[in-house]
């Protein structure tokens, strides 16, 4: 396995054909990279359940639980551009290894915290080593596996991988709190950054661009403030609203930082974001795809563990089950997807996956106040299976064409959609669910617009991606 750092930066060497394998190494280095995907989205969604029990045992307030999850986001958010392009010159394995070491310690900080501050810190040192990995993480994923069906099949088990640590993660949660406590979630962190980490330094090819351009430091710093200011305004409106002045200005703080970096980076001889790349209707309609599907399933699935909950009367782990559900099904679609991808391109794959997203979720409008329970399973299900199509054939559409020397800048641009879509979903739609005055009408009220905004995103990325004729 080489990585090609030639004038044109693609790989010379020949398409692999439609029944490429994964053997030997590459299938360990494929194992090192998903494991480390997996083990950042398991994060996202194994703390979740044990919120009011780690409340109650470290002291926090209803008000400050935010935090918990606020705390990882913010970091994990904010600096995914500045490592993606620093990964790009110093080196991705390097970067890589480096996240790995990060996300183990504040992993074990957290498992042994002492006091809110002690695991705050060390939940927002999870967040800094899941900035690191994530982006450099996928750029190693895609210079490693050339364009073609090899690339197909490592992205389609990378994201099955990243939906199922998602779902794994609720229904491990509730479980592991039930009966180890919650500092065994944290625990398992820990011991997945542990098997990792001896692995990757001698597994996986270290690359970088062959020419080293000054890092573009107004450019980081504005996107990384701006994604910061941003991150913390919805994070903090999911629990408060929107009517804070903390809120207010850190929204205005971000779109200003957000529209200086547009400036900067035109005028920048090495930017952070070439603009050039976001011109490419691929990297851009690629992206768009990916925020929308992102963002409008993790509505769905916070609207509906209210529901099963709230109005069904469901238990925690009775609601884990209906995901559990998701889940499986998710990763038996995680096999189908190269091939559903091989035959019709990953562009159209990505405006059906879309497509069928927002019909399966319109489909759970026909939930009642008494009775839905295996409706819900269902459209979930199904809507999920989708929603893991739309995440691979995304990540291919919006990676595909871009020179390995540019690998991370277009998947930090990736990343940074699946962060901030997954951050910024609940706070937007998910709060008309228990602002509204009837928590039933509030779930249905936000299943109509999540499915409206995901087939309207499925048209408008229908005519975006149309191939030119010649």
């Amino acid at each position: 396995m080489t990585i090609d750092t030639s004038e044109r930066g693609r790989s010379t060497a020949p398409a692999p054909s439609a029944k490429a394998r994964l053997t030997g190494r590459a299938g360990l280095i494929l194992f090192v990279l998903c494991a480390a995907q997996f083990m950042v989205a398991l994060d996202f969604s194994v703390l979740n359940v044990a919120l009011p029990v780690l409340g109650r045992d470290l002291g926090l307030g209803p008000s400050a639980l935010q935090w918990a999850v606020t705390a990882f986001a913010l970091p994990s958010g904010g600096f995914l551009l500045l490592f993606g392009r620093i990964a790009d010159l110093y080196g991705r394995r390097r970067l890589f290894v480096a996240g790995l070491a990060v996300f183990g310690a504040a992993s074990l900080l957290a498992t042994f915290a002492w006091d809110p501050a002690s695991f705050l810190t060390g939940r927002a040192l999870q967040g800094l080593g899941a900035a690191v990995i994530v982006p450099t993480g996928m750029s190693l994923l895609t210079t490693t596996f050339p364009e073609g069906p090899l690339r197909d099949r490592a992205l389609a088990i990378s994201g099955t991988l990243l939906s199922l640590g998602f779902t794994v993660g609720m229904v491990l949660g509730g479980v592991m709190t039930d009966t180890l406590g919650w500092r065994s979630t944290m625990g398992l962190l820990a011991v997945f950054s542990l098997i990792v980490l001896p692995l990757a330094p001698g597994l996986l090819p270290e690359s970088r661009t062959p020419e080293r351009p000054r890092l573009d430091v107004p450019g980081a710093v504005t996107v990384t403030g701006g994604l910061l200011a941003l991150i913390y305004a919805l994070s903090t409106a999911a629990e408060r609203g929107f009517g804070g002045t903390d809120v207010r200005v850190s929204l205005v703080a971000g779109v200003v930082l957000l529209v200086v970096f547009g400036i900067v980076e035109s005028r920048h001889d090495a930017p952070l974001v070439s603009l050039p790349m976001l011109r490419r209707r691929t990297v851009a309609f690629g992206n768009l795809g990916g925020l929308v599907t992102f963002s409008m399933m993790s509505v769905v699935v916070f609207v509906l563990t209210l529901y099963l909950q709230e109005t069904l009367g469901l238990s925690a782990f009775l609601t884990g089950l209906v995901f559990g559900v998701q889940g499986a099904l998710s990763a038996a679609a995680g096999a189908l997807a190269p091939r559903v991808i091989g035959r019709f391109g990953a562009r159209r794959a990505l405006v059906g996956s879309l497509a069928g997203q927002g019909l399966f979720v319109a489909l759970l409008l026909g939930i009642g106040r008494d009775g839905g329970a295996l409706l819900a399973t269902v459209g979930v299900s199904l809507a999920s299976v989708c929603h893991l199509g739309a995440i691979i054939s995304y990540g291919l559409t919006a990676t595909s064409g871009v020179r390995d020397e540019e690998q991370g800048l277009a998947t930090g641009l990736v990343t940074t959609t699946q962060q901030v879509g997954l951050t910024l979903g609940i706070p937007l739609l998910g709060v008309l669910a228990t602002t509204r005055g009837d928590l039933f009408d509030g779930v249905r009220t936000v299943l109509a617009v999540d499915a409206a905004l995901v087939l309207a995103t499925a048209l408008l990325l229908a005519l975006g991606l149309r191939r030119r004729r010649a």
